[in-house]
C-alpha cells in the first residue's frame, strides 16, 4: 500500500474532530455574543456605578481639604495674618464641597437602583427586539422620524421654519447632538459593543431626545406667537374646579380605605399577640358563674344603723303613767 494512503487511513478521524470543534466554537461564540448583548445594560450600569463611586470618593477628599483650609484660615485670622474675606471664601468653599458630597451620594444611590433594575431585566431580554442596544436604536430612529416630518412636510416647513434653520439656537444644539449620536451609532443591533461604547451612545441618544423636545417647544411657541397655529385651550374654571374636586374625592377615598385597612391590620395583629401571650388554660377553661358574678359585682356597702322602733300602744289603753328611767311597775 502506498504510504500516503496508509497515513490517510490512519489519520482520517482528524477531519470530523476538527469540523466538530469548529462548529462547537462557532455556536459558543454566538451564544456568548447573545449573552453579552443581554448583559449590555447591566454591565453599563455597573460601569456607571463604579464611576459614581469614584466621583464620590473624590468629593469626600475635596471636603476634607476644604475643612482643613477653613481651619487654617481661621487660625491665620486669629493670628491677624488673614482677612475676613478669606475666611468667608473658605467657608463658601466648604459649603460647596458639602453640596458636592451630597450630590455624589445621591448619584451613587441612583446608580445602585439602576444596577438593580438592569439585573431584574436580564430575564426579559430574550427577545432580540427587547435587548438594550436594539431599544436604544429604536428610540434614536423614532426621534429621527419625528424630525424628518418637519423636514419633508411642506405645511410644517411653512408653519415651523425654525426646525430646519440651524441659526436658531435650540435647533443648532439639536443638530449638534444628532450628529454626535449618529457618529456613535453602531451598524446594526447585533453589532458588538463594549459597555463604555454603549454608555456613550445611550447618553448621546438621550441628549438628542432632550434637545429635540426643547427645539420643538421653541418652534411651537414661535408659531403660536405668529398666529400660525391656534393657542393652547385654557381649561374652564368650572371644569378645573370639578377636576380638582374629583381628584380630592379620589385621594380622600384612597386615604380612608388605607386607614381602614391599617386599622384592621393592627387589630388582627393585636388579637394574634393577645392569643399568643394568654395561657392556654385561661383561654379554654371557663370561670365559674358564681365567681364571675362576684367578681363582676362590686362589694355591698355597710348598712347604716337603723333607729329602734317607737313603742306602740294597743287601742283602749292610755299611755300612763309616764315612763321613768328605772324599771318598776306601778302598784295595782
Amino acid at each position: 500500500m502506498d504510504p500516503l494512503w496508509a497515513m490517510i487511513a490512519e489519520l482520517w478521524w482528524i477531519v470530523p474532530v476538527t469540523t466538530g470543534a469548529g462548529v462547537i466554537a462557532m455556536l459558543g461564540l454566538r451564544h456568548q455574543r447573545a449573552v453579552d448583548a443581554r448583559r449590555l445594560e447591566y454591565d453599563a450600569a455597573r460601569l456607571e456605578l463604579h464611576d459614581a463611586r469614584a466621583r464620590a470618593w473624590s468629593t469626600r477628599s475635596a471636603l476634607k481639604l476644604a475643612r482643613a483650609e477653613l481651619m487654617r484660615v481661621q487660625a491665620e485670622r486669629a493670628a491677624g495674618r488673614s482677612s475676613v474675606a478669606e475666611v468667608a471664601s473658605a467657608r463658601q468653599g466648604l459649603a460647596l464641597a458639602q453640596r458636592d458630597v451630597r450630590a455624589s451620594s445621591a448619584d451613587v444611590r441612583l446608580r445602585r437602583a439602576r444596577v438593580s433594575a438592569a439585573r431584574a431585566g436580564l430575564a426579559a431580554t430574550t427577545d432580540p427586539a427587547h435587548r438594550p442596544l436594539a431599544q436604544v436604536m429604536a428610540m434614536h430612529d423614532d426621534i429621527t422620524q419625528r424630525w424628518l416630518a418637519y423636514e419633508t412636510d411642506p405645511a410644517r416647513l411653512i408653519v415651523f421654519p425654525g426646525m430646519s434653520d440651524g441659526r436658531v439656537p435650540a435647533t443648532a444644539v439639536y443638530l449638534t447632538a444628532r450628529a454626535e449620536a449618529q457618529r456613535l451609532r453602531p451598524a446594526s443591533p447585533q453589532a458588538r459593543m463594549t459597555p463604555l461604547e454603549y454608555v456613550a451612545y445611550r447618553n448621546a441618544v438621550t441628549e438628542v431626545a432632550r434637545t429635540f423636545e426643547s427645539a420643538e417647544q421653541v418652534a411651537w411657541r414661535e408659531a403660536r406667537a405668529a398666529g400660525m397655529v391656534p393657542p393652547e385651550p385654557k381649561p374652564e374654571p368650572a371644569a378645573a374646579w370639578s377636576a380638582a374636586a374629583q381628584q380630592f374625592i379620589e385621594r380622600s377615598s384612597a386615604a380612608i380605605a388605607w386607614a381602614t385597612d391599617s386599622a384592621a391590620t393592627v387589630a388582627a395583629i393585636a388579637q394574634r399577640l393577645n392569643d399568643a401571650t394568654t395561657p392556654r388554660a385561661a383561654r379554654t377553661t371557663p370561670a365559674p358563674q358564681a365567681q364571675r358574678t362576684d367578681a363582676a359585682s362590686p362589694p355591698a356597702a355597710p348598712r347604716a344603723a337603723q333607729p329602734a322602733p317607737a313603742p306602740t300602744r294597743e287601742p283602749g289603753h292610755p299611755l300612763w303613767p309616764v315612763p321613768s328611767r328605772t324599771p318598776h311597775r306601778p302598784a295595782s
